[in-house]
């Protein structure tokens, strides 16, 4: 069937995975993928709604879809992902633009309803609990650079932290096998990825369900060992609770392994973390920063914090942004808190002003601010090796790059200036030469 499709993909790396081995199931079918959209084309949202602001912009997409196809300017729509999952039958009633919906677990069978589609149909296919997880041998489409690519190693979730929908969007825990992560870095390998980006919702309890231990660390190694000499590997979604001390090993032992964790604390209180069911405490989250610092030499550790949630008192937030303010994150996301229908926390007493969540949401990124211009000051007169992203259009001969110490998209670039032609996917050795308030800047 030579129909043509255009495809969006909305929210977080993990649905651009699914949005990727989507569009590789839809072009092995016969099917066209479009960079924008075309007069009779179909268009897909894999949408989010992980939070309110995701689900805002989903259904804003959504009604410029619809709107198009009205005017007539695509031929059919359809959703799929998170916002389906959650809200399937209020789509189809609210948005009669809508041909198809297809939930978190349902997506890939969407090249195999388009011509009931197109004959008029309009199928609803959600699963209750999503079961499905992908491996090596589903096609896959890349849509993310060719020279950084995400691996995602598990899906769903079990930590039911009180805020979180994700469980019910997602499903259970569930992890691929471990030769079968490894034959798709080998794989990306092959193609020519420099940066293997490992995903999940809590990557840190990879192999609990299927090996029933706690085996990333084996798998970091194996894929370090993959990427030796080439480029890099780096872990990312990792939960504080589960940190065990072979994976903390495994990050400072091997050379292609980023010295760089993404550890999500949310909050520092402990009646705060104890109401979030965060399954650790405020004192082992303060022991477990110090021991990865004392362990690995120059880490740079990323973290997220959500301000305002139910029950968060002034003297709770002041402990928060104190224990910021001590430790120093090189790289800090600040949320504020998102009720949730779904959750245990939405139905929680306390609930914060939104006044008030904004301020201390200020509060937090003054703070940060002020503490990433001082980390990255320490840069400048030092050498760093930098993966090159792609030229910077605005400037000749100045490219945009990362360290290992940045992950893609979410955190800070390195500007590169070089007489040199670079491509993406170049690893130069950069001299730093200035920072701005997240950024360096440098000579190769």
């Amino acid at each position: 069937m030579h129909q043509d499709i255009y495809l969006i993909s909305l929210g977080c790396p993990r649905n651009l995975v699914d949005s990727e081995v989507l569009a590789g199931k839809l072009k092995k079918n016969g099917f066209r993928i479009l960079n924008e959209p075309g007069k009779g084309c179909i268009a897909i949202v894999n949408t989010c709604a992980f939070i309110e602001d995701a689900k805002l912009e989903s259904i804003n997409i959504i009604l410029e879809l619809a709107d198009l196809k009205k005017r007539k300017g695509i031929g059919r729509l359809i959703v799929t992902g998170c916002l389906s999952q959650r809200y399937s039958r209020k789509l189809t009633e609210e948005i009669k633009e809508i041909d198809g919906v297809f939930g978190s677990g349902t997506f890939l069978e969407i090249p195999d309803y388009i011509e009931r589609i197109l004959k008029g149909e309009k199928p609803v296919r959600v699963d209750k609990k999503p079961r499905f997880l992908y491996d090596h041998t589903t096609s896959r489409l890349n849509i993310s650079p060719q020279h950084s690519v995400y691996v995602k190693i598990q899906e769903g979730c079990r930590n039911f932290c009180s805020y979180c929908i994700i469980p019910k969007i997602k499903g259970p825990y569930r992890s691929r096998g471990t030769e079968s992560v490894l034959s798709e870095i080998r794989s990306f390998k092959k193609s020519g990825a420099k940066e293997i980006n490992l995903i999940g919702q809590d990557t840190t309890s990879y192999g609990i369900d299927r090996y029933n231990a706690l085996r990333l660390a084996p798998l970091l190694k194996k894929a370090a060992q993959i990427m030796k000499g080439y480029g890099w590997v780096r872990i990312l979604y990792t939960h504080p609770a589960y940190y065990n001390q072979p994976l903390i090993d495994v990050v400072k032992g091997e050379s292609a392994v980023c010295k760089y964790l993404d550890v999500p604390i949310q909050h520092i209180n402990d009646k705060i973390l104890k109401r979030m069911n965060r399954h650790i405490t405020g004192k082992e989250i303060a022991a477990l920063i110090e021991r990865l610092r004392k362990a690995i030499p120059k880490v740079a550790i990323r973290t997220t914090v959500i301000v305002g949630f139910p029950g968060e008192t002034d003297k709770d937030f002041r402990e928060l942004e104190n224990f910021i303010k001590e430790t120093k994150f090189e790289r800090l996301g600040v949320f504020t808190y998102s009720m949730e229908e779904g959750t245990r926390a939405f139905g929680f007493s306390g609930q914060v002003p939104e006044k008030v969540k904004e301020e201390r949401f200020g509060r937090i990124m003054q703070t940060q601010n002020r503490i990433s211009e001082e980390n990255n000051r320490r840069f400048i007169d030092t050498r760093l090796e930098v993966l090159i992203d792609e030229e910077d259009k605005s400037r000749k001969g100045q490219y945009l790059g990362r360290s290992q110490f940045d992950a893609p998209e979410v955190d800070g670039l390195v500007y590169v200036k070089s007489e040199k032609p670079l491509k993406a996917g170049d690893f130069v050795d950069v001299k730093i030469e200035d920072t701005l308030e997240y950024d360096l800047v440098g000579s190769a």
